[in-house]
């Protein structure tokens, strides 16, 4: 039994950039989702984030549900 390590080294550094990025993804989702927009002079206990923040996170997280989703299409499909 040989092993191809340039094809294990590939899947390797595609798996790290893939999960990388998914991961970021998620991270800018939640920041998004967090953002409190900025308050003149008032202290606000609780503010919702602005309409682009939310925006945001919500195409980032659909981005990182469409990568999951697609993860799983190709574990089944085969």
């Amino acid at each position: 039994m040989t092993i191809d390590w340039a094809a294990l080294g590939q899947v390797f550094g595609v798996t790290l950039v893939v999960t990388v990025g998914i991961v970021g993804l998620f991270t800018v989702g939640i920041v998004g989702a967090s953002r409190k927009p900025a308050q003149e002079g008032a202290a606000v206990a609780v503010a919702a984030p602005g309409a682009g923040a939310r925006a945001g996170a919500v195409t980032a997280f659909a981005l990182c549900a469409a990568a999951v989703a697609y993860g799983i299409y190709l574990i089944v499909a085969a």
